[in-house]
């Protein structure tokens, strides 16, 4: 069964546009990452600043892997950032959630 892992990252009021475009700009870059099952970005609709971003993994041990990555590292500002400064942080603070479905219906 899969686990899904929810980052809850608050972003101030005038720069979720930002984080959309961010996270659409790694569109695809997923791809290929063993266990890797889908990816969410959820926006806010009722006021709140939470934006939500939702994966879903096969397994812990995928998830684990990822985070311990290469990959991970580079996409999350602890490795090479190519040419350029790296942009400052969309967020100000975020909170991990760990889940497993418990119910699924297509």
């Amino acid at each position: 069964m899969s686990i899904v892992k929810i980052n809850a990252i608050t972003v101030p009021a005038d720069s979720g546009d930002e984080l959309g475009r961010r996270f659409a700009a790694h569109g695809g870059s997923m791809a290929g990452v063993a266990g890797f099952e889908g990816f969410e970005l959820l926006q806010p609709t009722d006021g709140r600043t939470q934006w939500l971003v939702l994966t879903r993994w096969a397994d812990e041990e995928s998830y684990g892997a990822w985070r311990s990555s290469q990959d991970f590292a580079r996409s999350h500002g602890g490795g090479p950032a190519g040419e350029g400064e790296r942009p400052r942080p969309v967020g100000t603070a975020s909170e991990l959630w760990s889940y497993t479905v418990a119910v699924a219906q297509a």
